[in-house]
């Protein structure tokens, strides 16, 4: 059995809001899905599926199970100029870690974590 490709499925409160800030924040490709409470997120191998889900727990509210990513990406300070510099809630700085990644961490505007990193190794 081989894993073809892995999305992820998030519910968010304010759809219209959560699709400008992938967008102009973090730089995605928004799609209709073919029902008006979804949207596909798009940007390059990653696909964030969200559903309008208004009156669900806040993400913010989840404590450590806000985090639902870790994308790997190859100019992990590039990103960083670029997500903070549009007014992205950073809640770790940019740092090289000892175990060979450059990453960082933001929150969405929906309260989930995303952390970013670069291999540093080349793997």
């Amino acid at each position: 059995m081989t894993i073809r490709r892995a999305l992820f499925v998030l519910a968010v409160p304010d759809l219209s809001r959560s699709s400008a800030f992938y967008r102009d924040v973090l730089g995605f490709e928004i799609r209709e899905m073919g029902d008006p409470g979804w949207r596909m997120f798009v940007r390059g191998g990653c696909r964030i599926m969200a559903g309008e889900c208004p009156d669900a727990l806040p993400a913010r509210q989840l404590g450590d199970h806000s985090y639902f990513g870790y994308l790997v990406v190859d100019d992990a300070d590039g990103y960083y100029q670029r997500v903070r510099s549009a007014g992205a809630e950073i809640i770790k700085p940019l740092t090289t870690e000892t175990w060979g990644m450059r990453e960082f961490g933001l929150r969405t505007v929906d309260g989930h974590r995303i952390m970013i990193g670069q291999d540093l190794k080349g793997e």
